[in-house]
């Protein structure tokens, strides 16, 4: 104890302190203006300005307080704590049991500031004020005599009795912020989660879907912790016929309808980890039609992961070290995407998961020795799988068998680079690789009869990278300029050739490189080609200038043009890619950052001859206090299907007041001249409440879902949880 004055009465047992005291006894501290001790009863006594410091950081603070000597129980007067999470409790009276449960009387709960700028008193935004409140740090659980909920210091909702998670809990069972919306789709619904804690490593979170329109439907995740993973089952269910975008059931008895999405990964030892993902769905508008959310993100879907409405279940292993790494793992894809319209029905047709290949084994291998290689830098790479289709892509209006094929790869590469005193840098590369092939049901064009065939091939690449950059120095920026070119020779490939067209050109064989751009992240890759069915051949020449500008406050700005030559045509490139002809299409990029807040980009591929854009993506980030937005456009001659396709998306929010503001997202189809989302909303936000209220329309027609419109509601109040699995 220390304190200005200290007075001990020996013959009372009784010691009292005045001024600056301190008290500090296994990790607490108490602070007083006064303060008297009894020898004999163990009774501390403090008054004024009463301070105590607990183990976990929490500060308690009472105008008089009566303690045991280890200050673990006792009574206060004009009592208030400051918690965990910046949580404020106040009560008339207090009384502490023992260092678990504490009771407090005439109390009042909130997480909000209730003190303004100036220092004068201000009224939380929400609170919870009660005749008796007692919080059990052993159960975790705050409970509440006559609760009553504040909004803006109003009133608003009565509870006899009620309970909610203590601040300083991990985790612990109860309801969390439903979600509510009206819509066409689903008329009004309401979705209540409830959070349970089964154990400390388990966890489940079940949450029905209440709807007026359409039958209720279940949301439910699982999720489990060992000692060396974990494991989370999201899933869903409902027993309903199906129905349109309005609502409308159609023909046809009630079946079941379900979803599973679940992934988990246990590391084995420090160098081994083994994983698997479940994911499959019984109908392929299920999400849309339930609006559930986060099933494409792509964090937490295992080793490989599908494209947006596809779904893909896998089971996987890997060994990863310094120097290593080897992984072998088999799938599965279930296609969500809506097919062509029936003009019978007026329906879309969704995707055939027969023409998907069930893909395993597929091993990936790469090895870096420690020792260089004629002064260089070696590294050696495997590959194999097996793809095995039940029915052919070619003609989906034929049952005709599909395309089975096994490969194995074995690969080197070599890399040594020069650095010249003036800062010039050669980098020389050698690549070597061996491919062998085992084809099955290669269709013949007549009926189903089909043939196999198996073959090896060496392939070989040697080349050169060079870059020479310029630096220079102007007022408060550095200037640089690189030309940078490749040059790459690779004798002539054989293509694996599975066919002929109509017209008799060569059809071959390619399940790994069938999207990818010419940009600036690809220009200089040696073989362009992503996968190792189709390879690069020939002599070719990739050149580019880069310019970068870098001011001393941050700002920058970065710019490419660049473009590939090659000493003959390729055909084996698509029409699409740009890099068929002898001179590539023009490759340009660039981004910036000009002021604090604001960042800009755009890449484009244009025509060798014309210049004409055949693909553009350009986006605009920006936020500053009064809000923050984003921009995003993209336009491509041929994308993958084959089609034009030109986008714009476009969100953000922007602040009215301090705490007003409006949000806005939209996503426009400018091919098709439709909007295929539109969101408005409005909200008001805190630092311890946010209120959306939004609408929605959707337009596209996906499947049997009409163009609809709906409006939601979130809430999210500081400590008691957010929206559960927001879309």
């Amino acid at each position: 104890m220390e304190a200005d004055e200290v007075v001990r009465e020996d013959d009372k047992g009784l010691t009292t302190a005045n001024g600056n005291i301190e008290v500090r006894y296994n990790g607490r501290t108490l602070r007083a203006d006064k303060l008297t001790y009894d020898d004999k009863s163990g009774i501390i006594r403090g008054y004024g300005h009463v301070v105590i410091v607990e183990t976990d950081g929490s500060t308690e603070y009472a105008d008089e307080i009566v303690l045991d000597d280890e200050m673990k129980a006792g009574v206060a007067l004009g009592f208030s704590a400051r918690l965990q999470e910046n949580v404020k409790i106040a009560a008339a009276s207090a009384a502490k049991r023992n260092e678990n449960i504490q009771e407090l009387n005439k109390a009042i709960y909130t997480p909000c500031e209730i003190c303004a700028k100036d220092g004068s008193p201000k009224t939380p935004t929400w609170s919870i004020a009660a005749d008796r409140v007692v919080r059990d740090k052993k159960r975790r659980i705050v409970y509440y005599r006559n609760a009553r909920f504040r909004l803006f210091g109003v009133s608003t909702i009565y509870l006899p009795l009620f309970w909610h998670a203590d601040p300083d809990a991990e985790r612990t069972s109860g309801f969390l912020v439903p979600k509510a919306s009206v819509s066409d789709r689903r008329g009004v619904s309401y979705e209540q989660p409830y959070y349970w804690v089964i154990s400390p490593s388990t966890d489940l979170t079940i949450s029905p879907q209440i709807n007026s329109k359409i039958a209720p439907f279940l949301n439910g995740q699982v999720r489990k912790r060992f000692y060396s993973g974990d494991v989370d089952m999201r899933f869903g269910y409902t027993h309903a016929r199906d129905f349109d975008g309005k609502g409308n059931e159609l023909r046809g008895t009630s079946t079941d309808r379900s979803y599973v999405l679940g992934r988990g990964a246990f590391q084995i030892d420090e160098k081994w980890l083994w994983g698997f993902t479940a994911e499959r769905t019984s109908d392929d508008l299920i999400f849309d039609k339930y609006e559930v959310g986060k099933v494409y993100t792509g964090a937490a879907r295992g080793l490989y992961v599908a494209d947006d409405r596809r779904l893909i279940s896998q089971l996987y292993t890997i060994r990863q070290d310094q120097r290593s790494y080897f992984s072998v793992a088999a799938m599965s894809i279930q296609g969500l995407r809506p097919g062509a319209i029936d003009p019978l029905t007026g329906f879309a047709s969704g995707e055939n998961d027969r023409v998907f290949p069930v893909i395993g084994p597929l091993v990936e291998g790469h090895y870096e020795p420690v020792q260089t290689v004629a002064g260089g830098r070696l590294r050696v790479h495997t590959s194999a799988v097996v793809l095995s289709r039940e029915q052919s892509q070619t003609d989906l209006t034929q049952r005709l068998p599909g395309l089975d094929s096994a490969r194995i790869t074995g690969e080197v590469d070599w890399r040594r680079s020069f650095t010249a005193a003036n800062g010039m840098r050669f980098s020389p590369f050698l690549t070597a690789r061996a491919d062998a092939y085992r084809i099955q049901d290669i269709l013949t064009g007549v009926g189903s009869s089909t043939r196999k065939d198996e073959m090896t091939r060496g392939l070989a690449t040697a080349g050169v990278d060079f870059s020479y950059p310029f630096f220079k120095r102007t007022g408060d920026a550095t200037i640089i300029l690189e030309p940078v070119a490749q040059l790459a020779a690779s004798p002539n490939a054989k293509q694996v050739v599975i066919g002929r067209t109509a017209a008799g050109a060569p059809v071959y064989l390619n399940e790994d490189s069938i999207a990818f751009e010419l940009d600036e992240s690809t220009l200089f890759r040696s073989n362009k080609f992503p996968g190792y069915d189709l390879y690069e051949d020939g002599v070719r020449l990739n050149v580019a200038g880069r310019a970068t500008v870098m001011w001393d406050d941050g700002r920058r700005a970065n710019f490419l043009l660049g473009r590939s030559f090659r000493a003959e045509q390729n055909d084996v490139f698509t029409a699409r890619s740009g890099l068929r002809s002898k001179a590539s299409d023009w490759v340009v990029a660039a981004n910036a950052q000009p002021i604090r807040g604001l960042s800009v980009f755009a890449r484009a591929r244009l025509d060798n001859d014309t210049l004409d854009i055949h693909r553009l993506e350009a986006g605009l980030n920006a936020s500053n206090k009064h809000g923050s937005g984003f921009v995003r456009y993209l336009t491509d001659d041929f994308d993958i299907n084959g089609t034009k396709r030109e986008n714009l998306d476009l969100g953000g929010e922007v602040y009215l007041a301090r705490n007003y503001g409006v949000s806005f997202f939209g996503s426009r189809d400018l091919k098709q001249d439709s909007w295929v989302v539109r969101d408005l909303g409005v909200f008001y936000r805190d630092d311890c409440l946010r209120v959306d209220v939004i609408y929605r329309r959707e337009d596209t027609i996906i499947g049997r879902l009409l163009p609809s419109e709906s409006v939601s509601v979130r809430l999210t109040l500081a400590t008691l949880g957010g929206s559960f699995n927001g879309r």
